[in-house]
Formats: C-alpha cells, sequence, structure tokens
C-alpha cells in the first residue's frame, strides 16, 4: 500500500524590517517634499485650504455649542486623523514620480484605487481620535471632580500653577503620547502602502507599525517633526496649516519609498 507522502507548509520567510535610515534623512525627505509642493503648488495648497477650513470650522462649531473644552484634546486629536486626509498629496508625489499629469481630479485616483481599505484606516483613526478626547474630559475630571471647565482664559494658568494641573498635564501628557505613538505607528506607512501596491489595510497597518519600531531612533525625530511643524501653525492661528500639511504630506510619502524603495519607481534609501 502506497503511503501518502506527508505536506510540510513553508516555513514563513522571516522579513527584515531595519532599513538603516539616518535621523538625517528626515531633511531630505522634507526637501522632497517642498521639491513636490513647488510642482503645481495650488494642488497642494487646495488640500491646506480645505483642512485648514475644516479646521476652522470645527473650532467655530466648539465654541458655539459652548463645548470649547474639547479645544485642546480635538487640536491632538487632528494629529492622529492627519494621515487619512492626506492621501490625495501621497497620489500627488506619486505621479510626479510616475512623470503623469498632475491636476487635482488626479490625485482623487488613490481613493479609487484602494478606497476600501484607506477607508477603514481613516475609520479606525477618527474612533481614536473619540476615544482620545473622552480620555481627556476623564482624565480632566479625575484631577479636578466635577468643577465645570474654567474657560481657556483660566485654564491655562490653573495648568501650570495648581498641584493638581500639574498633575493633569504630566498624565495627560502620557497617556496622550500612547494614543499619539499607536496612531502614528500604524498610519505613517500603511496609507502610503496601499496606495503603492495592492495589500490590505491590515497587513499595511501591520507592516507600518514593523517599519516603525525597527527604525525607531529615526521615526521619532520623524514625529518630533511633525509635532514641532503643527505647534507651529498652532502659534499662526492654524494659518501656516495651509502650507504645512501639504508639506508634511509630501514627506510622508517620501519617507515611505525611503522604507519601501522597491514597490515604487522613485524610490530612494
Amino acid at each position: 500500500m502506497d503511503t501518502i507522502p506527508a505536506v510540510v507548509p513553508p516555513l514563513p520567510r522571516k522579513v527584515d524590517w531595519n532599513r538603516n535610515l539616518s535621523p538625517v534623512m528626515t531633511l531630505h525627505w522634507l526637501a522632497s517634499a517642498w521639491s513636490d509642493l513647488k510642482t503645481k503648488p495650488m494642488v497642494s495648497l487646495i488640500y491646506g485650504l480645505i483642512v485648514w477650513s475644516i479646521s476652522i470650522a470645527l473650532i467655530a462649531a466648539l465654541f458655539t455649542a459652548q463645548r470649547d473644552y474639547f479645544l485642546f484634546p480635538a487640536i491632538a486629536g487632528f494629529m492622529v486623523a492627519g494621515p487619512a486626509l492626506a492621501v490625495g498629496l501621497y497620489q500627488k508625489s506619486k505621479c510626479i514620480a510616475a512623470g503623469q499629469k498632475i491636476t487635482f481630479f488626479n490625485t482623487l485616483t488613490g481613493w479609487r484605487k484602494a478606497g476600501g481599505q484607506i477607508a477603514f484606516i481613516g475609520v479606525l483613526l477618527v474612533l481614536l481620535v473619540m476615544l482620545w478626547i473622552r480620555t481627556a474630559v476623564l482624565l480632566y475630571a479625575l484631577f479636578f471632580g466635577l468643577l465645570p471647565f474654567a474657560g481657556l482664559a483660566s485654564i491655562i494658568p490653573m495648568l501650570m500653577t495648581t498641584p493638581s494641573g500639574i498633575a493633569l498635564l504630566i498624565v495627560g501628557s502620557i497617556v496622550g503620547g500612547l494614543f499619539a505613538g499607536f496612531a502614528f505607528a500604524i498610519s505613517v506607512f500603511s496609507i502610503p502602502m496601499l496606495l503603492a501596491k495592492k495589500t490590505d489595510a491590515f497587513t499595511a497597518m501591520g507592516s507600518s507599525i514593523a517599519l516603525v519600531w525597527n527604525n525607531l531612533a529615526t521615526m521619532l525625530v520623524w514625529g518630533l517633526i511633525v509635532l514641532a511643524l503643527f505647534l507651529v501653525s498652532c502659534l499662526t492661528g492654524l494659518a501656516a496649516l495651509i502650507v504645512v500639511f501639504p508639506l508634511l504630506g509630501h514627506a510622508t510619502w517620501h519617507a515611505y519609498l525611503a522604507v519601501e524603495p522597491a514597490t515604487f519607481p522613485g524610490g530612494h534609501t
């Protein structure tokens, strides 16, 4: 009687996620992003204007509804959801690398290619923002009890000069940093990856986390640059966001090309 040979499935291939990225490369990403922004600049600036308009409308809505205590968590939450709003900017950089025609409508084609997967990540990021806002409100109640929100004019002195305020700043910064770090890790490379090659949202997010973790020093520098530019935008009443948002969007695409140079023409190391 013939025996049936055992079928041994192939062992999973070990993937080396370390790209040996130098922190100095972050400046190269910004330089490449500036070049992309200057190519048909109005296409990029339209995205900046859209994001700025949405931000101003949301802030106005918070004040109109007398929910100004959501302002700081909402501003912080914008950094969490930002990558999902930059799909068109990634697509523009992709078109530039491929030598394709650049129009605003052409930049919307990224949604047609992987819209469902990108939307899934976008919804996840929005849920993270909502969870963070709720957490921030609970932290305020934990340290200040059921006292009503003192208003924006009083909240800064309260946070800086009272023991409860200082404790809230420390704990809130740690908790907020965990939210921001997780959102950054799952989104920084996943959405560009969905535009560059055929994959699914879970694989893209897992790959993004692995790439961030194995190139941690450089990605921490990049995260600090993103934070610094966002804070500059806040100091200008969000006006600088019109330029900063497209600049960071294009730079994120070049960051992706640095970690996955073989997936699309124009990649670099």
